[in-house]
């Protein structure tokens, strides 16, 4: 069962950067592609990027230019590099599988954009 710990949120500015991590350990965790989700106030839990096992890349439209997923396989580490932050990106971000089955879902790391 693969575990899912979620780091590197917090409170900025708008336009300013933050960088996130998420570290997965046991089970099968390379050859999935992995996701970012965000979850705003009192809405559902949305994919904002997907990275694939061999580093492909896709992006809600909302955040394309602005965010880059990466994944280090060697550490079983996954990233989301942040910039030009808005007051929209504020949510709870977690990191999961792409598609079914999904690892449980940790307690996510809290972004705020507010000036």
């Amino acid at each position: 069962q693969v575990q899912l710990v979620e780091s590197g949120g917090g409170l900025v500015q708008p336009g300013e950067s933050l960088r996130l991590s998420c570290a997965a350990s046991g089970g099968t965790f390379s050859v999935r592609t992995m996701g970012w989700y965000r979850q705003a106030p009192g809405k559902q839990r949305e994919l904002v990027a997907e990275v694939s096992s061999g580093g492909s890349t896709n992006y809600k439209e909302s955040v394309k230019g602005r965010f880059t997923i990466s994944r280090d396989g060697a550490k079983n580490t996954v990233f989301l590099q942040m910039n030009s932050l808005k007051p929209e990106d504020t949510g709870v971000y977690y990191c999961n599988f792409r598609v079914p089955p999904f690892a449980s879902w940790g307690q996510g790391t809290q972004v705020t954009i507010s000036s």
